[in-house]
């Protein structure tokens, strides 16, 4: 079954990822490597990205059939979508192992959904 592990980032993890060191943050990204490399070699990684920044977003919003667009960043938002990982993997357990190793688990948030199809939207 597929899952889709969301990361999220917010002022307070941004905080605390522009107080580390070069080596730190090297670190960090070497942990995303492993995982990577992990998930590639048991066959479970569909795909992962890291999403640009924020104030780089269109919002798009229809409303009495006129379309409108909108550029980021929204203050709004308290919680900001930074990546994602797709994963196939057994069950949501394993989902949520692999999620744990996701370094933003320790700083901000991250959370585990199953991936619907069209077909799950059928009665």
């Amino acid at each position: 079954m597929k899952y889709v592990i969301l990361i999220y980032g917010n002022p307070e993890s941004r905080a605390i990822w522009d107080t580390l060191s070069a080596e730190e943050r090297a670190r960090g990204l070497r942990d995303y490597e492993r995982l990577n490399e992990d998930l590639a070699d048991s066959g479970e990684l569909v795909v992962t990205e890291a999403l640009a920044d924020h104030a780089q977003t269109k919002r798009l919003v229809v409303r009495d059939g006129q379309r409108t667009t909108t550029d980021g960043p929204f203050a709004e938002a308290k919680e900001l979508l930074a990546g994602f990982y797709l994963v196939d993997c057994e069950n949501v357990e394993r989902a949520v192992e692999i999620a744990w190793r996701v370094p933003e688990a320790q700083l901000g948030l991250v959370e585990v959904r199953p991936v619907m199809t069209l077909d799950d939207f059928l009665p």
